[in-house]
């Protein structure tokens, strides 16, 4: 059975799940013990430490029918993922040519190693004031003993608690790095999260106060984050794009099935929502596959990551548009608590408020089409 099946196979125990989680804002532990179980959690890693070494356009694919199942789930998924992707597609040269210690690539096979064999990472990126720029955050670290003091305060931490590790971006002055941090001593979680959606994500605040270890440090070299972002930012961007093409294609689904019981499905205005939205959500689904490929085939190119930027444009607005659009087509009766197309228009919503935002990204694009820097010549640092 391939990644794509096994995926497909396991979202459907998700979606049996995905309502009380929802209803909850609680963290979806058995779905992460299933993806666990089924090796997924090496989607990204290489062969050779145990994983399945999937290509990013295969983490699209797989992501998206994830997000078929349970959309919060798929987007804990993507940020697991957007660590050890990351962190696996980096060339050793490239590594070394920005300064990368020898010791890097030891550390860095381990951790894949240990993802491979069911270690979770999450990200602890997103601050208040700050949202996900970089260049913002208040989180700082500082060179202490033999290795680093992080102190910060971290918000929309998806999965916070139910972590072996975060990547936790933090400024020394002008220095932007990320850190692989342990769980344990000196992160506390806060329980602040009660969202319109996304609540199965559980993403609650995070409090650091903790030294980690010298090669702790991702890259092996500070100040990597802002120049990885703006290089290759599909981890950021595009990732997200599949989720929500997921949560799209799930909401025409849902919709089908009711319009059908409730024997509406022969209106012709019935069937035109059904058909542009089926239009709409395989655009945004070749969009990301465009995206994917590029990223695989010329990472960090400028056409790429016009097409990472466009990915998460056209997936973020297309699924809440869609899920609207199906939410009217069912009627009243869809939006009581409990009917999984009224979860779906929430999940839905939030894909054009997560970074990048789509007027981020849309302005980006304008600028790239006006022949200037979108990340130097911008009003506000994107990152």
């Amino acid at each position: 059975m391939n990644v794509v099946e096994t995926a497909r196979d396991l979202a459907t125990a998700f979606a049996e799940r995905a309502e009380q989680h929802d209803r909850e804002a609680s963290f979806p532990k058995a779905d992460f013990d299933d993806l666990r179980a089924a090796g997924l959690l090496g989607l990204m890693v290489p062969e050779r430490l145990g994983g399945n070494g999937c290509d990013f356009a295969t983490y699209a694919r797989v992501a998206a029918t994830l997000a078929e199942g349970s959309a919060a789930t798929a987007l804990v998924f993507n940020m697991h993922c957007s660590v050890t992707g990351a962190l696996a597609a980096t060339p050793d040269d490239l590594a070394r040519a920005v300064g990368a210690p020898e010791s890097f690539f030891a550390w860095r096979d381990r951790v894949l190693a240990d993802a491979a064999n069911g270690a979770l990472y999450l990200v602890a990126m997103s601050e208040r004031g700050a949202g996900s720029r970089f260049s913002a955050m208040t989180t700082a670290y500082e060179a202490e003993g033999d290795g680093w003091r992080v102190r910060g305060h971290k918000t929309f931490c998806s999965g916070a608690g139910h972590a072996d590790a975060y990547a936790v971006v933090a400024r020394n002055g002008d220095s932007v790095s990320q850190f692989l941090v342990p769980a344990g001593d000196g992160i506390r979680v806060e329980q602040t999260w009660d969202p319109l959606g996304m609540r199965a994500t559980a993403s609650n605040d995070v409090h650091l106060d903790v030294h980690v270890g010298r090669d702790a440090l991702l890259g092996g070299v500070e100040g990597l984050a802002l120049l990885l972002a703006r290089v290759s930012p599909q981890w950021l961007v595009a990732s997200y794009a599949a989720v929500y093409v997921g949560i799209a294609r799930a909401a025409i689904a849902c919709a089908a099935t009711q319009l059908t019981e409730r024997g509406l499905h022969g209106l012709p205005a019935v069937r035109a929502r059904l058909g542009r939205a089926d239009a709409a959500t395989q655009a945004a689904w070749l969009a990301t596959l465009d995206a994917a490929s590029r990223v695989d085939a010329a990472p960090g190119d400028p056409a790429t990551n016009r097409a990472v930027y466009r990915a998460k444009l056209l997936a973020g607005d297309t699924a809440a548009d869609v899920a609207g659009s199906m939410l009217e087509a069912c009627g009243t009766s869809a939006t009581r608590r409990g009917n999984p197309l009224e979860r779906l228009f929430r999940d839905a919503r939030c894909g054009a408020l997560q970074p990048a935002t789509s007027d981020v990204c849309a302005d980006w694009l304008g600028v790239a089409a006006l022949g200037l820097d979108p990340d130097e010549e911008a009003a506000v640092p994107r990152w």
